[in-house]
């Protein structure tokens, strides 16, 4: 058989079937397991019960950890979102499968109508979609599947289809999401920001008239205790912004909520990283958009670094200041290269202090600070550990050289992940699972701590004659100051 017809054998070849000698094989093939039930045909749910479409972020991080197992798959995953991207160059947080009955998701598609309200700014017509956005994870997701296996993604043009979506992406949030002027991209939503029920939502959610219960049904609540999941009234609000946001056609900047917040920025700075290499890759440079994430770079540290806290806050655009509400999302910012020395030094500190406890009190990062009064260890994004922020910030402890503190992190993400059964979030003291288990994105990035392909881990992998590039792979060989 010559190259060509092996490639293409592997292109149609099913799932791969790995079995590492070692004692990390069992949960291994558990996690395979996981992402082969919640498999589609096109896509990755995050969870059979709670979550049955496909969510954005959600297959990027899938896909990163789908790449060791099928890097075919890892790619459809991704172009299968893209897919339905819309014409003004948004990424839909929803992508909705029409085999799914209405009453099992709220919002659903009925509510989010988005071929008709979301028609001026370019909502597919074949599928239906959500309006809002969520956190830019996709280059970086499509540079690491791509350099799972090089050959494979060349021969069916993998890069080369999904630059230029992924360009318009970016170029939709940087042009019509600086609603702050300072060059920074807002949320309109929280469910925009991932992080969905954070305090730090609270101030500038306090000023949302919510819509009335009894306007909507919380199919969340037949999968979860209410006790864990946000209250009725915030759930009004968030009804409430995504009610007037479709009813203004999904045009931006005119709303009332509009908050930079730190994590959904340094991905995309991460994501402009990735596409610099993505272009570099395609036979262009990528020497301006390196140079833009490290504009970015700098805005996020004038316009949302806090010296003082040794942290990154949210800010309120709507609301004039920042909102001082120490969450996980200011700790995201950790995994970017260009990152100044003093704040990636300040971070690990906060990262481990009292009020993350990372290494002494806690195994794995809590979403909301410990000593917080919003603090509750079993409410969703209040006080429970993620394991997509866990795996972030395990790259960036790594990337700026505390190496004994990323390996610690790591074993606790993958211990935990076995214990809890791939569980949604977890208590972030004892590990116990909350929220749906054999969730997709636990399973998948499971599958890539486990995994050493030869990198460095930070998305920078391979050499490149952009001297950018260069300056970026040194700057991630630093000692270990741990």
């Amino acid at each position: 058989m010559d190259r060509t017809a092996q490639l293409v054998a592997r292109v149609t070849a099913p799932t791969a079937v790995y079995e590492p000698a070692t004692a990390a094989g069992s949960l291994h093939l558990k996690a395979v397991e996981v992402l082969e039930r919640n498999w589609t045909g096109t896509s990755t749910v995050p969870s059979r019960s709670l979550y049955p479409h496909q969510w954005s972020w959600d297959s990027a991080f899938i896909a990163i950890g789908l790449r060791h197992v099928s890097p075919h798959r890892a790619q459809t995953e991704l172009e299968t979102l893209l897919d339905a991207q819309w014409g003004d160059g948004r990424i839909p947080h929803i992508v909705f499968n029409p085999s799914v009955p209405l009453d099992a998701y709220f919002p659903s598609p009925d509510f989010w109508r988005s071929s008709t309200a979301g028609r001026a700014a370019g909502a597919p017509r074949t599928v239906q979609t959500s309006g809002i956005v969520q956190p830019p994870v996709h280059a970086l997701a499509a540079w690491l599947v791509h350099r799972a296996d090089p050959e494979l993604s060349r021969a069916r043009g993998f890069l080369a289809r999904v630059h230029p979506r992924l360009a318009a992406w970016h170029r939709y949030l940087l042009h019509r999401r600086d609603l702050g002027g300072g060059g920074l991209v807002s949320v309109v939503h929280p469910w925009e920001q991932g992080m969905d029920n954070a305090p730090s939502w609270d101030a500038p959610l306090a000023r949302v008239a919510p819509a009335p219960t009894r306007s909507f049904r919380r199919a969340d609540l037949d999968h979860g205790a209410a006790e864990d999941r946000p209250t009725d009234l915030d759930y009004g609000r968030y009804v409430r912004l995504a009610t007037d946001y479709r009813d203004g056609g999904y045009a931006d900047g005119g709303g009332g909520f509009a908050v930079e917040d730190p994590a959904f920025n340094a991905l995309l700075i991460a994501s402009e990283h990735a596409l610099a290499r993505i272009a570099h890759e395609l036979g262009a440079t990528g020497t301006a958009r390196h140079a833009r994430a490290e504009r970015l770079t700098a805005a996020l540290v004038e316009r949302l670094w806090d010296p003082a806290e040794g942290l990154f806050f949210c800010r309120d655009v709507r609301g004039g200041g920042l909102v001082r509400e120490r969450g996980v999302s200011g700790l995201v910012p950790l995994l970017l290269p260009r990152l100044p020395r003093e704040v990636a030094t300040a971070l690990v500190g906060t990262l481990r202090g009292p009020h993350f406890g990372l290494g002494t009190t806690t195994r794995l990062v809590p979403s909301y600070d410990l000593l917080g009064e919003a603090f509750d260890r079993h409410r969703y994004w209040r006080g429970p550990a993620w394991f997509n922020t866990g795996w972030l910030l395990e790259r960036g402890l790594r990337l700026h050289g505390e190496r004994r503190h990323a390996d610690a992190l790591r074993e606790a993400v993958l211990d935990i992940a076995a214990t809890s059964r791939f569980a949604e979030y977890v208590d972030p003291y004892t590990g116990e699972a909350c929220g749906a288990s054999d969730f997709s994105w636990t399973a998948a990035l499971t599958l890539d701590l486990l995994h050493d392909i030869g990198t460095d881990r930070t998305g920078h992998e391979g050499t490149s004659s952009d001297s950018t590039a260069d300056r970026d792979d040194t700057a991630l060989k630093g000692g270990d100051r741990g």
